[in-house]
């Protein structure tokens, strides 16, 4: 590698360094939550994220923040008890669960995904109400957008080394 190429790729590290760091959540392009009330049954919950083709529900008490479900929820809490059918929400999901704040910055967030082990987590307002809800997923959108040639490039099959068009076939 000469010192030009090295040169390229440590202020291209900069730069992806950079902007996770100075990105805030309000960057992101988030989905609008869908909610269920702690009294939702567990199935209609399912049927809910499948009709929206998300991973999680915010849960409402009262008009606010009570938990959230994910589909690791349901397989670690439902799928094998015989009374699945009658479940309800409050039963499985996750109490006051972390929350970030839209102006938290996505490093901020990746951490506190990292570190709990979370694939969701819901996102407040200054009032504490629920506004959204920022996923892995939107933070790989982010990355990729970062740097799409190297990404949306890449081979079909990882064996071969380069790809023989720009979508990646």
């Amino acid at each position: 590698m000469s010192s030009g190429d090295f040169n390229d790729a440590m202020r291209e590290r900069e730069r992806i360094e950079g902007t996770i760091l100075q990105s805030s959540i309000r960057d992101l392009d988030l989905r609008t939550p869908v909610f269920v009330r702690v009294d939702t049954a567990v199935h209609e919950a399912v049927q809910a994220m499948r009709d929206h083709h998300i991973g999680c529900l915010l849960v409402q008490e009262a008009g606010r923040l009570a938990g959230i479900i994910t589909e690791r929820d349901i397989l670690n809490r439902v799928v094998f008890l015989n009374e699945s059918r009658s479940l309800r929400v409050g039963d499985v999901m996750t109490r006051n669960p972390e929350t970030l704040s839209i102006d938290d910055s996505v490093a901020f967030a990746l951490n506190k995904m990292s570190v709990g082990g979370y694939r969701h987590v819901p996102i407040i307002n200054y009032r504490g109400e629920a506004i959204g809800v920022v996923s892995v997923r939107d933070i790989v959108a982010l990355l990729v957008e970062l740097f799409p040639a190297k990404v949306l490039n890449l081979p079909c099959d990882p064996a071969r080394a380069i790809a023989r068009d720009t979508d990646g076939g």
